[in-house]
């Protein structure tokens, strides 16, 4: 679909112009269970393409949804529907940056499985199936359970007009479960979710149930909240507020806008030996993982920082070409606007971990020890303000107080606060609970000097 477009991008750009094109047609199947029962099911489909072109010396984009049976670059209908496509685009280059950017040429692509056909099979029933065993597992009496399933079958092609191609098809399955408790003016909501390009297997299913009730259980009981500079367990879902201000100084993006803490840090330990990030785009089962970026650039996996040294940061085509470096195949761009630094599968630990998850007790095996401290699950106002300098101070959402070792009761009203770059030099531990979340793969830490406010 896309030859068309870059072909006639090749006829009517001048010389040292250039241009890329990305095509993505995605089919959702959504099923939704509210309190206990089926709330919706159907199918979606969604389809696109972005065109980018560089046009005497300067940048335009242009997107379109306009991609039914005509089809983009095919036949009259379609040989139109491109010639508009890429005069936008060419217009959105007269008001475009000046930028000296290089689309890759042909390389060799690796080999990742980013699709599993029985999962593209799965029937309506059989998605519908999964929520119900989770709803059977889940149900308790006093709390109302929800829960989603969304299988996503996708095909992506990407080309430049300096040879580079690539496509690949994909699956999805996201499942994700919550129960709710209401009991006076305490409302208490407790989730739970995994995804992966395969259907989930019944040990996954019930690693789902075993989260959700084991983190329910310790719930009910509510306590006080403790006070001061303390031990703190962040579990893997409870750990945004910690990595996202490390992510973003890890931006190449950033780096070029000034802005991050960590852009005069390459080659120096910033923090503890133990911390280790990794971002993986060829991992295997994943979501994310693809075997080329959305700019025809190869994947490989990025060392970020090592043993608590920084050792890069990541870039798209644009970024890269700002900084006068290369392209660490991190672009990643929708139907609409140009691509954007983004990341895949982000892995904390060692680069030989194996990266498969283990459902273990609440907190990873980190609670032995605390005499009095704090476990956070979740945290409200993540990502809010601005956080690239790693102040962070959130109300909890979901933690529970740790005392002698362990778990007291839930706590409310409370707050924590701290500097990430700071916590982060000291790393008291790490747990032995490492699983996905999203497309993010980590531990438990447990940070030591943590500031715990009652509310």
């Amino acid at each position: 679909m896309i030859d068309g477009l870059l072909e006639l991008a090749r006829r009517r750009l001048e010389q040292g112009g250039g241009a890329d094109a990305l095509e993505r047609r995605v089919e959702r199947t959504s099923v939704a269970f509210e309190w206990g029962r089926l709330k919706a099911a159907g199918v979606t489909e969604e389809a696109g393409v972005n065109l980018r072109v560089l046009h005497r010396g300067r940048v335009g984009v242009a997107g379109t949804t306009n991609v039914g049976a005509e089809n983009v670059g095919a036949g009259d209908a379609g040989a139109q529907h491109a010639a508009l496509l890429l005069d936008r685009a060419l217009a959105s280059a007269e008001l475009g940056e000046e930028l000296a950017l290089a689309f890759p040429s042909r390389a060799k692509l690796p080999r990742v499985t980013t699709h599993v056909q029985r999962t593209a099979d799965a029937s309506l029933a059989r998605l519908i199936e999964i929520g119900q065993f989770l709803l059977e597992r889940l149900t308790r009496e006093g709390c109302q359970v929800n829960v989603a399933i969304e299988r996503d079958v996708s095909d992506t092609r990407v080309a430049n007009t300096a040879g580079a191609e690539g496509a690949y098809r994909s699956t999805g399955v996201a499942v994700s479960a919550d129960v709710w408790r209401i009991a006076g003016d305490d409302v208490l909501a407790i989730g739970d979710a995994i995804e992966s390009t395969d259907l989930p297997s019944e040990d996954a299913l019930e690693g789902v149930v075993r989260s959700i009730t084991s983190r329910l259980d310790h719930a009910l009981r509510i306590v006080a909240p403790p006070e001061g500079a303390l031990p703190v367990v962040f579990t893997p879902a409870g750990l945004s507020a910690v990595l996202l201000p490390v992510t973003q100084g890890l931006s190449g993006k950033a780096v070029l806008q000034g802005i991050s803490p960590l852009a005069t840090r390459v080659g120096q330990r910033v923090f503890d030996e133990c911390f280790s990030l990794t971002d993986d785009p060829l991992a295997p089962g994943r979501t994310a993982s693809r075997p080329l970026d959305d700019e025809c650039v190869p994947s490989r996996g990025t060392g970020l920082v090592e043993r608590g040294v920084v050792q890069r940061f990541i870039y798209d085509l644009e970024t890269a070409a700002r900084a006068t470096t290369a392209s660490t195949g991190h672009g990643k761009r929708g139907i609409f606007g140009k691509p954007v630094p983004g990341y895949t599968n982000l892995i904390l630990g060692e680069s030989g971990d194996g990266r498969r998850e283990t459902w273990r007790e609440l907190g990873g095996g980190l609670l032995k020890g605390i005499n009095d401290g704090l476990l956070v699950d979740d945290l409200i106002g993540v990502g809010q303000g601005n956080v690239i300098g790693g102040a962070f101070s959130h109300p909890v959402a979901l933690a529970y107080r740790i005392e002698r070792g362990e778990i007291a009761g839930r706590v409310k009203d409370a707050a924590v606060a701290g500097n990430v770059y700071e916590l982060l030099k000291r790393i008291a531990g790490l747990g032995n609970d490492a699983r996905w979340t999203g497309s993010r793969f980590t531990p438990s830490l447990l940070l030591e000097g943590v500031a715990v406010a009652r509310r």
